[in-house]
């Protein structure tokens, strides 16, 4: 996609269109714009029972931004029940431009000094497009979900947008809407101005769970 950089991405993301590969080794790169979109509605985000309790055992040491490049190389890795990803050479170097804008960010849980889980995606106005997330180690990718749902209320956001729907991500609360519904939310989303880094690092799991209760 000669010419095409992070601020005609940026301008895709705006339209309701995001990229994908068919596989981290074909070089092409095609925009989607799907009949139904994922969304987890910020204010009704679940945290099942027994995640909680992890989350507040501060099994993990989360940071933001720490090592984005890696963050996305480690999504792009192959892994058990995820052989192949739409991350490839073309894309990994797209978000790393709108990394250097200030319009991607990463999340990184850390156990005894070694990553083992993450996740990435893209800030544009008050939505929030989650793009890949990995784990290493029970738990750590679904902890920085967490970490993220709780950052993105308290920096005002109102879209949280999955893309597609897992059953990982219905256990949250995510939903499936219509490509208009979508449209529609994302236009109200980027009226808005959302602060990524409002929330502090370095929140005890009980605060981070109390913040995301008494934000909602």
């Amino acid at each position: 996609m000669r010419g095409f950089g992070a601020k005609e991405l940026l301008e895709c993301y705006a339209r309701g269109v995001f990229p994908m590969a068919e596989d981290r080794d074909d070089p092409r790169v095609f925009l989607l714009d799907p009949d139904e979109r994922g969304v987890i509605a910020l204010d009704q985000f679940h945290i099942p029972r027994s995640l909680a309790k992890q989350v507040r055992k501060d099994r993990f040491h989360v940071t933001v931004n720490r090592c984005f490049p890696v963050v996305v190389d480690h999504c792009a890795a192959p892994a058990r029940g995820r052989e192949n990803t739409w991350i490839n050479d073309p894309i990994r170097n797209l978000y790393g431009e709108l990394h250097e804008r200030g319009h991607a960010h990463s999340l990184e849980c850390w156990h005894e000094g070694k990553l083992v889980g993450g996740l990435y995606g893209v800030s544009l106005g008050g939505a929030f497009f989650g793009e890949s997330m990995f784990s290493r180690m029970t738990d750590a990718s679904k902890v920085a979900l967490v970490h993220l749902v709780a950052r993105l209320k308290a920096g005002g956001y109102t879209l949280l947008d999955t893309q597609f729907i897992t059953a990982h991500l219905e256990r949250f609360g995510a939903q499936t809407i219509t490509r208009n519904a979508y449209h529609q939310l994302l236009r109200e989303a980027l009226k808005g101005d959302g602060d990524f880094f409002a929330l502090p690092e370095g929140l005890s799991g009980a605060q981070l769970l109390q913040s995301i209760t008494q934000t909602s």
